[in-house]
Order: structure tokens, then C-alpha cells, then sequence
């Protein structure tokens, strides 16, 4: 039997996904349900008895990874939330995932259960969850919130062709050749992408394999780099230094 607490402010989200997790999981125990920061803090602070937690991340009292910040929980966490903005920020509090809402029943599932086999691999003292949380913290962004006008918008990193730098700014240019302002540099983006799927070209370009029509030789040693999409006509080249790394990144694509 798995025994959860539930960290959510909102009365019919929560009441939603204790319908969902019992569907899904008829055994499971719900130990607590909590509604705030201040609430969850005094509550974990009492090293309650619990195999998991199911947590919302934006509260009425702020954000609930300052949860964790406050108190010694090593109990695994799955943050649910409306917005894929913080996903690094849940793998560095004990996340083992991290829901979009609305939650589908299979996506609880399929987390459980990742929950699970993450619990058979890893011994069973306080290094299980050390060493489950430094396997999940590798865990890349799928999705990137970025901005066009007044609108902030969530992007599948799929659906990304090409990030670049313009006079300090950075910009997002997805399949149709839409480009959208991004709030992060292009070395914190680097840390955060898949990279079998981004390659920092040079200090101003980072590209999608998946929109890489090829390459070419650029000045005897160097590479120039062809797009799929005629609307992006950027020149991306790629140092002598680089090449090599460039194309072992194609060939092994």
C-alpha cells in the first residue's frame, strides 16, 4: 500500500486528484492533505510517516518548494502544476516528476509507477533516495515558456527550430518561422536542452537536429549549417574547433 500527502490549495483540484489517484491506485492511503506553505511546513516538520508526495507548486502563500527549504523531508515529491517553468526547480526538491495540469490518469500512473521502479532499483536507506534523486535530476525540459507581446506562451521544445542571440537578445524560432523573446541566455538554455536533440553551434546559435537539412565545407575548415525552413535564412557557421563535434552529433542522431 502507498501511503501519499497531498500539498494543494485548490478544494476541486484536489478532491480531482484524489478521485484520480484512487481510480488509478484503489489501495492508496492519503495520510494528509495540506493547503498551504505555512501548513505543509508545520505538518512535514513532524517527520510524518508517508511513501510519497503529491504537491501543486504555486500556493496561496507562495511557491512549495520553500517547503523544502524549511524542513528535512526525504520523501519523494510529484509537483503538479499548470506551467513546465519551474521543472528544474522541482528536480533540485525532491522531485522524481513532474505533471502539467489538467493531469491525465495515465500521466499519474505512468509516475507512480516510475515511483516504483525507482524504489525496487535503489537500496533501501537514505542513499535510495539520494541516488534516485541525483537519476531524475538529468531529467531535460520538454516544454519552454517564452514570450511574444504581451503573451506568455508554452512551447513544445519539438516544435523549436533555432535559438539566437541579437544584440543581447535572445530569441525562439519554432517550425513555421514564428519567433517569440526568451528570458534565459543561450548557456543557461544549453544546460537545460537534450542534447541529442540541441547543438550550440557557436556563441549566437543554438539549432534542432530535427530541422537540420544537412552541412557544408565553409572556408576549407569550416562548417555552414542548411535549415529545413526557408523562412530561416540565418548563416550558422561552424568553427574548425567545433566541427568535429558537430558532425559526430549528426551521424549519431
Amino acid at each position: 500500500m502507498l501511503n501519499a500527502i497531498i500539498i494543494e490549495d485548490e478544494r476541486l483540484a484536489l478532491q480531482e486528484l484524489i478521485n484520480n489517484l484512487r481510480e488509478v491506485l484503489p489501495d492508496i492511503g492519503i495520510s494528509a492533505t495540506l493547503g498551504s506553505v505555512k501548513e505543509s511546513i508545520e505538518y512535514l516538520s513532524t517527520a510524518p510517516k508517508a511513501d510519497i508526495i503529491f504537491s501543486d507548486v504555486q500556493l496561496a502563500d507562495g511557491l512549495s518548494f520553500e517547503i523544502f527549504n524549511y524542513t528535512d523531508v526525504e520523501i519523494p515529491v510529484i509537483f503538479i502544476t499548470a506551467y513546465d517553468e519551474f521543472i528544474m526547480n522541482a528536480f533540485e526538491h525532491n522531485g522524481i516528476d513532474y505533471l502539467l495540469k489538467p493531469v491525465r490518469k495515465e500521466d499519474l500512473l505512468k509516475a507512480i509507477l516510475k515511483y516504483k521502479m525507482l524504489e525496487k532499483h535503489f537500496s533501501t536507506s537514505n542513499k535510495k533516495i539520494d541516488n534516485l534523486l541525483t537519476h531524475i535530476s538529468n531529467k531535460k525540459k520538454t516544454r519552454l515558456l517564452v514570450r511574444k507581446g504581451l503573451e506568455n506562451i508554452s512551447l513544445r521544445l519539438d516544435e523549436i527550430a533555432l535559438f539566437y542571440t541579437e544584440n543581447k537578445i535572445v530569441y525562439v524560432t519554432d517550425n513555421s518561422g514564428k519567433k517569440y523573446l526568451a528570458d534565459k541566455n543561450l548557456t543557461d538554455l544549453e544546460e537545460e536542452l537534450d542534447d541529442t536533440m540541441f547543438f550550440r553551434a557557436n556563441r549566437q546559435y543554438i539549432v534542432n537536429i530535427n530541422y537540420v537539412k544537412g552541412f557544408k565545407a565553409y572556408e576549407k575548415v569550416k562548417l555552414v549549417v542548411e535549415l529545413s525552413i526557408p523562412e530561416l535564412t540565418h548563416c550558422i557557421i561552424i568553427s574548425q574547433e567545433t566541427a568535429p563535434a558537430f558532425r559526430k552529433w549528426m551521424y549519431e542522431a
